[in-house]
């Protein structure tokens, strides 16, 4: 087993169920290894998304188009995390939703039919599955409760003190997008730090 290449996995795994060599190894044999440049589209809409994104390093950004063509920001995905396109990759639908890599990033991935393998033959996948699952749509519901509850200011300020590492990785067109604001209001918030 390539430590290298799977130990992030391994380690996040083993923050949730407990993981024997023998079952680690079956999983590590659905995952494919894979370096996107920065802002390369690894899913456009209107495609099915097929595969489910581990981050081993760098970014990805789930976004959608609107009819105008102005970008919105929907999740992002960093380093130990899950990712996808999710109700495309569920579903096996066409995507409302590109993704794209922010960042050059090193992913492990999976297809749609191993990652479903995975599900049918260990629990302990599913209940990793589970918990992912439930932390993001968690994540999700107060992202979108503070888009509607919070004010721009307040937005910024639990964004800086929640996540820090988003607003000094990423661009201040992605950061305005992820918060729902224009670039400038976005620059008068930072000038009054």
């Amino acid at each position: 087993m390539d430590e290298n290449k799977f130990g992030q996995l391994r380690k996040y795994l083993t923050n949730h169920i407990h993981v024997n060599d023998e079952m680690f190894s079956a999983f590590c044999s659905k995952f494919k290894f894979k370096t996107f440049q920065r802002n390369e589209i690894l899913l456009k809409a209107g495609d099915i998304c097929s595969h489910m994104y581990f981050v081993k390093s760098g970014c990805l950004r789930i976004f959608m188009l609107d009819a105008e063509g102005k970008e919105s920001t929907r999740f992002l995905v960093f380093e130990d995390k899950f990712g996808t396109a999710f109700p495309s990759f569920t579903l096996q639908e066409p995507s409302l939703a590109f993704i794209q890599s922010l960042e050059t990033s090193k992913v492990l991935y999976i297809s749609y039919r191993d990652f479903q393998q995975l599900l049918n033959d260990y629990p302990e996948w599913e209940r990793v599955y589970r918990i992912n699952l439930e932390k993001d749509y968690i994540d999700s519901i107060k992202r979108i409760e503070s888009l509607i509850t919070v004010g721009a200011k307040d937005r910024y300020k639990l964004l800086i003190s929640n996540n820090q590492t988003l607003i000094k990785r990423l661009s201040s067109k992605i950061v305005a997008d992820y918060l729902g604001i224009s670039q400038e209001t976005l620059s008068r918030l930072k000038s009054k730090k």
